[in-house]
């Protein structure tokens, strides 16, 4: 259970490090700077101790997928990037890859 939270805090902490990547302004910005390094240093730390005990294969599936829908939300949200069938139906594939890969190894 400790290793399914520690995977859920290094999505977070990664979707938080690329959207301080795009505040960052192409590396323009000190700040957002400061967040991406630290964003992107706790999601490794902690995906690192969450692979003591998930399976390699499992946790970046989980780790790479479900960070890449929520930063894909971010981006509609708060960046007003747009939105289309396209591109929810690859985010509701994205998340059903997941899920499928979590039932292979269980």
């Amino acid at each position: 259970m400790v290793a399914y939270f520690l995977l859920g805090l290094a999505i977070v902490s990664e979707v938080f490090g690329s959207s301080m990547m795009k505040l960052s302004n192409g590396f323009q910005k000190k700040l957002p700077i400061v967040g991406l390094i630290l964003g992107m240093g706790t999601a490794f730390f902690c995906l690192s101790l969450a692979l003591k005990t998930i399976p390699l294969g499992t946790a970046y599936a989980t780790w790479s997928g479900v960070g890449t829908a929520l930063t894909a939300l971010v981006g509609i949200v708060f960046y007003k990037e747009s939105v289309n069938i396209r591109k929810i139906s690859a985010l509701i594939l994205i998340i059903a890859g997941v899920v499928i890969m979590k039932l292979a190894h269980s």
